[in-house]
């Protein structure tokens, strides 16, 4: 697929992922989409060639969807697969297979500090704890400054763990 007709894709799941998110989410889950959007569009061997816009768009809802407990009826806003299988007119079989393809791609879960919204990453019950010696260990056990190093890595999405030995 030529580099234009590539990014006219591009621009149509992300145009579809637009509407989702006004309908239905709001502007942070937009940003986190757009955001994986850009980033799947980055691979040396882009994986948008093949595949049905919908699809994609489906699938990229369903991945940061799954990173941020979207489908859980305890959290706000909540959305059923039902919801985006008919909004986007694909199967949730589909959709599916496609966003786990996508987590597998870019290599992420619940809680991934690059995918969360900020509700999600304040309430992660690993972000006060860090490695130190292969334990966790609560992080406001380590001195101030170690804790410092932590939070910087963390913020710029890295993690970091110690060794006293």
């Amino acid at each position: 697929m030529e580099k234009k007709a590539l990014q006219a894709k591009q621009q149509e799941i992300l145009e579809l992922i637009k509407a989702f998110c006004s309908q239905k989410l709001d502007e942070e889950y937009f940003e986190l989409s757009k955001r994986m959007l850009e980033k799947i569009g980055r691979k040396r061997i882009q994986p948008l060639v093949t595949g049905k816009v919908h699809v994609w768009a489906a699938g990229i809802i369903h991945a940061i969807g799954t990173i941020n407990f979207l489908f859980d009826k305890e959290q706000e806003p909540y959305v059923s697969l039902d919801e985006i299988s008919e909004f986007f007119g694909t199967s949730k079989s589909s959709f599916g297979q496609k966003s786990k393809q996508i987590r597998d791609m870019l290599k992420v879960g619940p809680w991934d500090p690059e995918f969360s919204r900020a509700m999600v990453q304040r309430s992660n019950p690993m972000a006060e704890m860090v490695m130190v010696d292969g334990f966790l260990v609560p992080l406001r056990s380590l001195p101030e400054e170690y804790q410092q190093m932590v939070r910087q890595a963390r913020a710029e999405g890295k993690d970091i763990s110690f060794k006293t030995r």
